[in-house]
């Protein structure tokens, strides 16, 4: 996750700089023809800033980033794209990163707790085929990734501003596309930021499940005759989130991250060894498993391996924007680290525990061994947390869309209350389905489906629809439609089995 801070001042909006953190909009003149026409910026900066559509700063993660400019009609002055506007010299940020520190950030960010989770996908796609799906759904969601940040750069370069977050680009896109898409251009931006809360929200209650259910593992050792449920474990969990979650100032919740990331890498390591004592041979375990349970082997991969939520704030804070996508890049290199670790943890996660592969690695851990036990609880207070970190996000989304119409006295409080009832409904998600399984599968497939797939093909639809077009033989048409056809699959198939768990989990068939 990234952190950046910027000032852009206008003179024509002064009451609206808390409102615009990180952007400078206006073309600057003086750099590109050695003059300085006031008039000129000013015009600008008037025609095409939106202040009043800042969602939520990249520091804050997924959300949207910066104010958008006014829908406008092509063709001519200047309304074309301007070749000679850079939009990477145009941005003002305190502490760029190296790409060294993008790529450090971008493991970061796509290697959580989705990796403990992915030889329960290969159990639900057998190994070999597993092994294929794995490489081949890593190398859709890198491309998706390429194709928002190339739009994202387009639509800088033709509105002269220097960068955009994920919902900016979503409702940019749909402003310069079809007549018929414009009207269109708030509501996808609601909608990007909509299932960003939920995919957070979701993987806030997988946090819950993961956490009672490790920790149940273990207190259940030794406390056999008086056991309790998942689902009270779950409660006890939430009880003491409720009051952390009411830290409003990331600065507060950076020591608990660095324990947090500290706690995961020894736990995962240590996992490795157990994973990769004994292994058994290859023939005792599935090949390619039945088609049905494909549908929850793609909602856990893309659960696991999708980033494109965090990407622009990562490409947003880079000292060369340029080095993000390409080949090589900073992105190619770290999805091909991150898909490489997803596929060797799943391949020999499911290679040593076959047909007892729980949702979690963790769970298939001997609770007996008190290094095992050491790691389930390691795990679990580093999810626990991650916890208040990811809730940081959807909450900072959410009062960014509702604040302006709440009474100045009365916002500390309806803040505090929103966090609270958050936190609850989080609870109350995770009580209600207290499986890992189907729960992974289900958020990947309804929220990543659409983020990592679905939207970053509408997107360069739109952006390429008049200027340059489809290409020959409308390629790049037939290509997003694929796309989004696949999307679409993965959102339904994926949603209706991890249901078909759901009901069958209710009904005591488990």
């Amino acid at each position: 996750m990234s952190f950046h801070k910027s000032d852009s001042r206008t003179p024509l909006a002064p009451t609206l700089y808390s409102k615009i953190p990180t952007v400078t909009p206006g073309y600057d003149n003086e750099k590109h023809y050695g003059t300085r026409n006031s008039s000129t910026v000013s015009i600008n900066q008037s025609k095409f800033l939106r202040p009043d559509m800042v969602d939520v700063p990249a520091q804050q993660a997924a959300g949207s980033t910066l104010p958008l400019v006014l829908t406008r009609k092509k063709g001519g002055g200047d309304d074309t794209e301007d070749v000679n506007y850079n939009p990477f010299e145009h941005r003002k940020i305190e502490h760029p990163t190296s790409d060294v520190e993008t790529f450090v950030h971008l493991l970061k960010g796509s290697l959580g707790s989705g990796i403990l989770a992915m030889p329960m996908a290969f159990l639900n796609a057998g190994l070999w085929f597993g092994l294929v799906a794995t490489f081949l759904v890593g190398a859709v969601c890198t491309y998706c990734v390429h194709i928002l940040v190339k739009c994202a750069h387009i639509l800088c370069r033709r509105r002269k501003i220097p960068m955009m977050g994920f919902a900016d680009v979503a409702e940019q896109a749909f402003l310069d596309g079809p007549t018929s898409l414009q009207r269109w251009s708030r509501f996808i931006r609601f909608i990007v930021n909509c299932f960003l809360v939920i995919d957070l929200i979701g993987c806030c209650c997988i946090y819950l499940v993961f956490v009672g259910t490790n920790v149940k593992q273990v207190v259940d050792f030794y406390t056999q005759e008086s056991e309790l449920s998942i689902r009270l474990w779950i409660v006890i969990v939430t009880c003491p989130l409720l009051f952390m979650c009411l830290i409003r100032n990331l600065k507060f919740l950076a020591p608990f991250s660095m324990v947090a990331n500290l706690l995961m890498f020894v736990g995962i390591i240590i996992t490795f060894t157990y994973i990769f004592t004994d292994l058994p041979s290859t023939e005792g375990r599935v090949g390619i498993a039945d088609v049905t349970q494909w549908p929850l082997f793609f909602g856990t991969v893309i659960f696991a391996l999708e980033g494109i939520g965090v990407v622009m704030s990562l490409e947003n804070d880079m000292k060369n924007p340029a080095h993000f996508i390409g080949c090589p890049s900073v992105l190619n290199l770290g999805m091909g680290v991150v898909v490489s670790l997803y596929t060797l943890v799943g391949f020999f996660g499911y290679l040593k525990y076959g047909a007892e592969t729980k949702g979690s690695i963790t769970l298939n851990l001997p609770v007996e061994d008190k290094l095992a036990q050491s790691v389930k609880l390691m795990i679990a207070i580093a999810i626990f947390f991650t916890f208040t970190l990811q809730f940081y996000v959807p909450i900072s989304i959410i009062w960014k869309g509702i604040q302006h119409k709440i009474a100045p006295e009365k916002q500390n409080m309806t803040e505090y209350g929103i966090r609270i009832l958050l936190v609850l409904l989080c609870g109350a998600i995770a009580v209600a389905l207290p499986n890992l399984g189907p729960f992974i599968s289900l958020i990947g497939a309804v929220c990543l489906s659409t983020l990592g797939m679905i939207v970053p093909s509408i997107i360069e639809l739109a952006v390429y629809y008049e200027d340059p077009g489809y290409g020959r033989g409308k390629w790049r048409l037939w290509k997003n439609a694929f796309l989004i056809a696949f999307g679409f699959i993965g959102f339904f198939t994926g949603t209706y089995v991890s249901i078909l768990e759901f009901h069958d989990e209710f009904n005591g068939s488990h």
